[in-house]
């Protein structure tokens, strides 16, 4: 959706709203802010009402409203846009995974652990996507394949590309709970990969690797679809475990 066109909003009547009290936790705001979206059948793109309004209508301050708002942009519930207002996010929400880095720091997560829930995760929404994908979705992951030939000598774009079609693909699968959670393992697994990215051997492998994944969800054939998934995540974390093996070396040398 776009901003030029934004959708007319039911009027919320103030005499079904409850008042707040105040002294109520953030949690608490964000959970009554939930039940008038919910009440009043709000959908993704759709913006709420202004803060002024939105205040009034739940009975708090708009130093509270904002506390709740900006929780659940945090959480990826909602979009602030510049000038516009905020929205309900359009497609699945882009929750923060600084949580589950952190989880894998206290408890010592290793990459080992996150490649193997990548094969969970991205294995079955392969097939999904095989029976799901819509014709635009799939034009998305064509488009991820074409730059990522385009940046056969730029690693750093290579990897945003590389990322995005795993994305792609997790959209297509219909089922927005499991993309959201390929797109949290994701984003940890880049930050770590876009520094050894640099030392990656071979691209062009890579790249069909991805092509055959792409090609059997085209071609509507989930087995397919999810051998070719697991046969690209294992290739990838040996491709993966040589590149930290080379840095941790360079590491040493220098030390």
């Amino acid at each position: 959706m776009t901003n030029s066109k934004v959708p007319r909003l039911k009027i919320i009547r103030p005499a079904r709203a409850r008042p707040i009290r105040s002294g109520q936790t953030t949690e608490q705001v964000v959970g009554r802010v939930y039940e008038l979206v919910k009440r009043d059948g709000l959908k993704p793109g759709e913006r709420l009402p202004p803060e002024r309004e939105l205040s009034k209508q739940l009975g708090i301050s708009r130093p509270a409203l904002r506390a709740a708002l900006s929780s659940l942009i945090s959480m990826g519930v909602l979009q602030s846009r510049q000038g516009a207002g905020t929205f309900l996010v359009d497609g699945p929400p882009a929750l923060d995974s600084e949580p589950l880095r952190l989880l894998a720091e206290l408890h010592g997560f290793s990459f080992e652990h996150m490649f193997e829930t990548r094969l969970i995760l991205e294995v079955g929404a392969a097939g999904l996507a095989a029976e799901r994908a819509t014709g635009e979705q799939l034009a998305t992951m064509a488009e991820q394949i074409a730059d990522m030939f385009a940046a056969l000598n730029d690693p750093q774009q290579f990897l945003v590309h590389d990322v995005a079609f795993h994305r792609a693909v997790a959209a297509a699968s219909g089922n927005p709970t499991l993309a959201t959670l390929v797109d949290m393992v994701s984003a940890i697994l880049y930050e770590r990969r876009r520094d050894t990215i640099g030392r990656a051997h071979d691209f062009n492998e890579a790249v069909e690797l991805h092509r055959k994944v792409y090609r059997a969800i085209r071609s509507r054939k989930p087995d397919e679809a999810r051998e070719a998934m697991r046969d690209h995540i294992m290739r990838a974390q040996m491709a993966f475990a040589l590149e930290e093996e080379e840095q941790t070396g360079r590491e040493q040398d220098r030390a």
